[in-house]
């Protein structure tokens, strides 16, 4: 049942009036479109009275609502306080960040040969390793191999943050969420946070949720269930905190990291070493944190997505104003919008101008080029597609049904029925900017403005990785291979590019590191999916 059908709570108010009731107003119209079950909202001064908020339920079924002492997972804003920790340690001439990481963990299951890597290029993002999860395989002979020279792309990469974890652990003698408790933690008072997702802390989290069907694409309102606990330590994103104990961080960073590091060291921190496009078309990294402008200041600003977790965090430096804000569910989006609107409130507010208008909930089902989609598309062994719009809204057209189109992004829906969601409806366009084709899966339908080639060759060398392939992880459930086109596909959407007999590189990019491997094929089928080292197995399940 979507959030709507539940009553909106709200704990406590944030602003004087008029403010507290545009950010209200905001977060209860946002929550209820997004389908959110609960959030928890921290804002900081860099002088001043905190302010602290609860939104929704903390268990749906018990209507349980959300408090300030509930810990949310924060995500890969962890990656903030491991870039911190190295740089105390590096204060402490125990670390450097330029020298070979091979040095300090020479154990580690990894392939250089691209350049040596070093401490800073996996701070920044720009080791030219995979984007891995976890970082000890299930094969022990297995390697993560670099992809390009280090320090030449960023590449959102999980596995180094791992592995500056264990590098903490090695340098200081102690678990890597030990270390981050006595550094980070006690010196700013953050006492409810911890750097481990088990044990005591579920007790302390609300439920979280995720969709109730997790192998194929979910709608907006689409039906959530609540998911299990989670146990997990591993620095990519394993810090759980309160809105009170992320203001009191927050406060550190405006104040430039005192008590934490020095000013040398904070300069390092939010230094724009790289542009980070992933992150948002102006966005840099510095070191574990994006540096970004909101309104012409400088800000810092990360979101975190964990399995049942989805969190931001914007910090405007010149203002000394932030938010942070955390949603228990994983819906395929972050706060971003709670946060910037949040800080940009607090700005009209501290400079005694109009408060900024809300920034605008989209609906997936408005699509203002609707036109551009309609038509019927055939495919050229037989078969059929017909898209139709009224006015701004899209649907498939199926014998006598009409299934409504969600925008999932540029010229990519979600048809809203249970057997088309097993992939989005992706359209291509010609080069001038005319839609003459789309694909569902392994299916491609083409109109009559579309003028390439009709025929491909056939696969028969990769015919037996064709296939539904499911992982034991939280993040990474169904991964669907298809054929089209004269290539495979993961899911229908992303490319795979041959790079040996049964290893192909994920995506188009030249320089992206990430792969996925197909082994132990059996009668014809693939019976293990690989990608960047993890696990998937074949189901014969549609």
């Amino acid at each position: 049942m979507a959030l709507g059908a539940f009553p909106f709570v709200a704990r406590q108010s944030l602003f004087s009036a008029p403010e507290a009731n545009e950010l209200d107003t905001f977060i209860g119209d946002y929550m209820k479109a997004m389908n959110s079950p609960g959030m928890t909202l921290g804002l900081a001064r860099r002088e001043g009275a905190p302010r602290v908020a609860t939104f929704g339920f903390a268990d749906r079924e018990t209507k349980e609502a959300v408090t300030p002492d509930h810990l949310f997972q924060v995500g890969s804003i962890t990656k903030s306080f491991v870039a911190l920790t190295c740089l105390q340690l590096h204060e402490e001439g125990k670390l450097d960040l330029e020298r070979p990481i091979l040095e300090y963990l020479p154990w580690l299951p990894i392939v250089a040969k691209q350049g040596v890597i070093t401490p800073h290029h996996l701070l920044t993002h720009t080791s030219g390793l995979p984007n891995a999860l976890g970082l000890l395989m299930s094969d022990p002979g297995t390697r993560y191999v670099q992809a390009n020279r280090p320090g030449e792309h960023f590449h959102y990469c999980n596995l180094g943050y791992c592995i500056l974890g264990h590098l903490i652990a090695r340098i200081d003698e102690r678990p890597w969420s030990e270390s981050v408790r006595r550094r980070i933690f006690e010196p700013v008072g953050m006492r409810a946070s911890s750097a481990v997702i088990g044990g005591d802390t579920q007790r302390r989290m609300p439920r979280s949720y995720l969709p109730k069907f997790d192998d194929r694409l979910n709608p907006r309102l689409g039906e959530i269930a609540p998911t299990g606990y989670l146990i997990f330590d591993n620095a990519a994103g394993s810090v759980t905190s309160t809105p009170g104990d992320m203001i009191l961080y927050m406060q550190m960073l405006m104040k430039g990291g005192a008590g934490v590091v020095s000013k040398e060291s904070f300069a390092r921190f939010t230094k724009p070493y790289i542009d980070a496009p992933e992150l948002g078309p102006t966005a840099k990294y510095g070191y574990g944190i994006g540096v970004d402008h909101l309104d012409g200041h400088i800000i810092l600003r990360h979101t975190g997505g964990m399995a049942s977790f989805m969190s931001s965090i914007t910090v405007d430096l010149e203002t000394g104003l932030a938010a942070f804000a955390s949603i228990n569910a994983g819906l395929g989006y972050r706060p971003v919008p709670v946060t910037q609107f949040a800080v940009q409130l607090m700005n009209a507010e501290k400079q005694s101008k109009p408060a900024p208008k809300p920034p605008a909930i989209d609906d997936p089902r408005v699509v203002k080029n609707a036109s551009d989609f309609e038509g019927v598309f055939e495919n050229p062994a037989g078969g059929k597609l017909r898209i139709a719009a009224d006015g701004s809204a899209l649907f498939l057209v199926s014998g006598d049904q009409k299934v409504p189109l969600e925008s999932l992004g540029p010229d990519i829906f979600l048809a809203d029925e249970y057997s088309w969601r097993r992939f989005p409806l992706v359209f291509g366009r010609n080069d001038g900017k005319k839609v003459v084709e789309v694909s569902h899966g392994a299916d491609w339908y083409v109109n009559e403005s579309y003028a390439g080639p009709k025929a491909f060759p056939r696969l028969s060398q990769y015919e037996s990785f064709v296939g539904h392939y499911r992982s034991d992880s939280p993040w990474f459930r169904s991964t669907r291979i298809v054929a089209r086109k004269g290539k495979l596909w993961v899911n229908g959407t992303s490319p795979l590019e041959p790079v040996g007999q049964a290893l192909f590189r994920l995506g188009s990019d030249p320089a992206g590191p990430d792969v996925a491997e197909f082994l132990h094929v059996v009668n014809g089928k693939a019976l293990l999916l690989k990608i960047n080292g993890s696990d998937q197995w074949r189901v014969e399940i549609p």
